[in-house]
């Protein structure tokens, strides 16, 4: 909030507000961060958590997980290194998205607890391999704080604690990540080992068996041009105008035409209304008044159209896990993309049907 005051007041000031910008983004992904930690936690306490069973690829995911961690470490004035030979055009079935937060966590801990001109040193290499499973070690080293073996074998994987010497604001965070890394390793069937020094660093190395992908889909084309849905006419189905606003901003943005509708029984409406063929997409929210997308996606795919079963309903939503997704999938949604909306990934996914 004290950044949008500053931006109130320095309306004339181009260099303050793109400052103000800046903290405010990373502010608000922060928080998102936190949020998404306490569900996590609460999911997996319930044992509610379900792990997704798709195809990904290996290197792909060492590939942005090592992207995320340059920048966060090359921002805090650290050093990274990274090894993984081995790593290289790996198809496996598993959880893409729960690896990801695994490594993700490690990395941050790394980096926030590291010291000013620290290093970071990260390796993935094969340990072992049958005809349809193999094994991966991660290890991740850094130069920071450390911590006792005392603290390590009795406080480090708790819910909301963090390193003993560790203020909270200072570092920031809810203290969550290592109990939930630990419950996703364990869910995943690996193991973590953890070995610190007090004034000299921390090292992690994760154990994980995945199976392997006999039959991988085709790599998709990444889509980066904002301009390529020129003309193009899409349906936004979405309850809350701020989230409104935002869709069509980045849509039009792109260049596409864009109907928007407040609730899913006026999106069957504006769908059955017009020629077929008129919407390249339906973009869906899911809890609305009236209609529910849910109900809404099954009734534009049983109303017998020609193009009813087969234009591309694609899901936004912030129920993200991965029954979430399946739960739009079954109902014949083709894609979900998650709340808050990212602009390239949205676009992506749409370009992906259109």
């Amino acid at each position: 909030m004290g950044m949008l005051t500053i931006i109130d007041t320095c309306r004339d000031d181009k260099e303050k507000m793109d400052d103000c910008l800046s903290k405010i983004d990373i502010s608000a992904r922060h928080l998102l961060s936190l949020v998404n930690d306490v569900l996590d936690m609460t999911k997996l306490e319930r044992d509610t958590f379900e792990l997704e069973h798709k195809p990904f690829n290996l290197d792909k995911v060492c590939a942005e997980a090592g992207e995320i961690v340059r920048f966060q470490a090359e921002s805090m004035g650290l050093h990274v290194e990274e090894e993984h030979p081995d790593v290289h055009t790996v198809n496996l079935l598993g959880s893409e998205l729960y690896l990801k937060k695994i490594l993700l966590n490690l990395f941050s801990n790394c980096a926030k607890y590291n010291k000013p001109g620290g290093a970071i040193y990260t390796r993935q290499r094969e340990l072992q391999r049958t005809d349809d499973t193999v094994t991966y070690e991660f290890f991740i080293r850094d130069t920071g704080i450390g911590m006792t073996q005392e603290f390590i074998d009795n406080h480090l994987f708790e819910a909301f604690v963090q390193g003993e010497n560790a203020a909270r604001s200072q570092y920031g965070g809810t203290g969550l990540g290592m109990s939930i890394v630990a419950q996703l390793i364990h869910k995943m069937k690996g193991t973590i080992k953890v070995e610190s020094t007090v004034c000299e660093g921390s090292s992690f190395t994760v154990v994980l068996p995945f199976e392997i992908d006999h039959d991988p889909p085709a790599v998709e084309t990444r889509f980066t041009q904002t301009g390529d849905l020129c003309g193009k006419r899409l349906l936004v189905v979405e309850d809350n105008e701020l989230n409104m606003e935002i869709a069509e901003f980045m849509l039009k943005g792109a260049g596409a035409e864009v109907d928007s509708v407040f609730d899913g029984e006026s999106a069957v409406k504006a769908y059955t209304d017009a020629a077929p063929g008129t919407y390249l997409a339906v973009l869906m929210d899911l809890m609305m008044p009236v209609m529910d997308g849910y109900a809404a996606t099954r009734t534009i795919r049983e109303s017998g159209r020609p193009d009813a079963k087969t234009i591309p309903i694609i899901a936004m939503s912030a129920n993200a896990y991965a029954e979430d997704v399946q739960k739009c999938l079954d109902t014949g949604m083709n894609a979900h993309i998650s709340k808050p909306l990212y602009k390239e990934f949205m676009l992506e996914t749409i370009k992906r049907f259109v």
